[in-house]
């Protein structure tokens, strides 16, 4: 079932869904595939399809990739505990926010399904402009996946965290870490409600700028 919402509305609205996930309701593959044929559309590198797309939706592989995201906060946490900026340091609604990750934490087990999206390459030691190429030629399209699950009243939320413990992942679902770099960690399920709105942004004046940098 679509929501059938405008374009500005699926851009304007759609959020990183943390609390908010249904953990009970069962998605369909069929929906995924629908969601994934979109994100296809989107441009990469000279057109090759290089990527690749894992979908997770074994309970146990879950479980287990639940486990490495959980390790991966639980590092993450320490390290800024021992000195390191917060992530969400001077973010308004710290707190609600830090509360939405660590409801995420204690939940993602129970998520119907995941996507972890793989890039072909290694960004390990190259230059800005050939890592540019590289993430330009996914990024877009994860964020297409993602936009196709608000019409259809799914959510999802951008993770990255996992990747901390990418060679354990890629042991577990047999990626080949020599050819190919883990984007993220993507949960997939239903919302609970679907009456998402805008989200705090800094006004254009703060950010935008015309023919030169300023800050």
């Amino acid at each position: 079932m679509k929501l059938h919402l405008s374009v500005d509305e699926v851009l304007s609205t759609t959020r990183a869904v943390r609390k908010r996930l249904d953990l009970d309701k069962a998605v369909p593959r069929a929906i995924i595939e629908e969601c994934m044929e979109l994100a296809l559309q989107a441009p990469n590198g000279s057109n090759r399809n290089l990527w690749r797309w894992i979908i997770v939706d074994d309970p146990a592989l879950i479980a287990e990739l639940a486990d490495h995201y959980r390790q991966s906060v639980k590092e993450l946490w320490e390290g800024q505990a021992a000195g390191d900026e917060s992530v969400t340091a001077g973010v308004p609604g710290e707190d609600k926010v830090l509360a939405s990750a660590f409801a995420l934490v204690e939940n993602l087990h129970k998520v119907p399904a995941m996507l972890i999206p793989l890039m072909p390459g290694r960004p390990d030691g190259l230059p800005a402009f050939a890592q540019a190429g590289m993430w330009s030629s996914i990024l877009q399209a994860v964020w297409s996946f993602m936009l196709a699950l608000r019409e259809r009243g799914l959510g999802s939320v951008w993770t990255t965290v996992s990747v901390r413990h990418e060679k354990q992942i890629a042991e577990l679902l047999g990626i080949p870490m020599d050819q190919f770099t883990q984007v993220g960690l993507f949960p997939i399920a239903y919302t609970i409600g679907t009456d998402f709105k805008k989200a705090w942004r800094k006004p254009l004046s703060e950010v935008l700028s015309y023919n030169k940098f300023e800050l």
